[in-house]
């Protein structure tokens, strides 16, 4: 009797974590569903012209004409919010990817050539890492005229190096496998080894790395435009949004600052939900060390 209550215990423990799990898995994918859509079917439908005044309708309340209200020259925030998201998510997708790349190849060629050119690879990915990445990102965009490109160029070449040791760290464990001494003794070169063997099995951390770096990415590119060296202050962007509801939030007009804000949080938490079950499946025994 005193061993069946364990064992019971830790089957219920099992079955709320899966309950937990599916819960999650599908409360992120309804999420990351409805904003794909709404990116993507709302701007060809409803054009927002950015350069619209109408003060009659400024700083509106939320109401059933304008659901999240109205801003401080009376365009419609909801609409705003979306073309916001598009543009955040555009930065998101495309520095990821670009920032996916740099690190994967960076850290696959460290970790295949090894020696000296693994130490100088790595001792420059130290070197770059000591520096903030807000910092970093604030000299690079500060160098271009503000617009989404410059943006992009900043966030991915201050996100790859999480990714360059990761898949460092899993091209040094794919070396010590029979597979590759294989190879290797079989008489194949050391770039053929890379990209037959090497990069195929990194390509799975390779593409979690991705996933996980677009809401860090969406955040950048607010924090930027929240400074003013992001996007132009005319175009909407989630970052702009919340930067220009300052004065509003004081005067007590609160949807200018709440609706933008959880257009950015809650897509980056569905976005980071899929990542980490994702890693759970990719490595259910540890947690990942990606650290962006």
């Amino acid at each position: 009797m005193a061993d069946t209550l364990p064992t019971t215990a830790w089957r219920s423990r099992g079955r709320t974590r899966r309950s937990t799990r599916t819960v999650r898995l599908w409360s992120s994918a309804v999420i990351v569903a409805l904003v794909a859509l709404a990116v993507l079917l709302v701007p060809p439908i409803v054009q927002l012209d950015e350069q619209s005044v109408d003060l009659s309708m400024k700083l509106q309340p939320p109401s059933w004409e304008h659901p999240f209200g109205t801003d401080d020259v009376g365009r419609d925030l909801l609409l705003r919010c979306i073309y916001g998201l598009r543009i955040s998510l555009l930065v998101g997708l495309v520095a990821a990817l670009v920032a996916t790349v740099i690190g994967t190849l960076v850290g696959a060629a460290a970790a295949a050539f090894g020696g000296w050119t693994d130490r100088v690879v790595m001792r420059l990915v130290d070197t770059f890492a000591s520096v903030p990445h807000l910092l970093l990102g604030i000299f690079i965009v500060a160098m271009f005229r503000p617009g989404v490109w410059p943006v992009v160029i900043s966030v991915a070449l201050t996100h790859w190096l999480s990714t360059a040791r990761i898949v460092r760290s899993e091209v040094l464990s794919l070396r010590s496998r029979p597979h590759i001494d294989a190879a290797i003794s079989g008489g194949a070169s050391r770039r053929r080894v890379t990209l037959r063997h090497l990069l195929p099995g990194v390509l799975p951390q390779a593409g979690l790395a991705a996933v996980l770096m677009v809401p860090h990415a969406m955040w950048h590119e607010s924090a930027l435009s929240f400074l003013g060296l992001g996007l132009p202050t005319h175009q909407a962007s989630l970052g702009n949004l919340v930067q220009t509801a300052r004065s509003s939030l004081l005067a007590g007009d609160w949807w200018p600052t709440l609706f933008p804000g959880l257009f950015l949080i809650v897509p980056t938490l569905a976005i980071a939900g899929l990542a980490g079950i994702w890693r759970d499946r990719i490595n259910p025994r540890r947690r990942s060390e990606l650290m962006l």
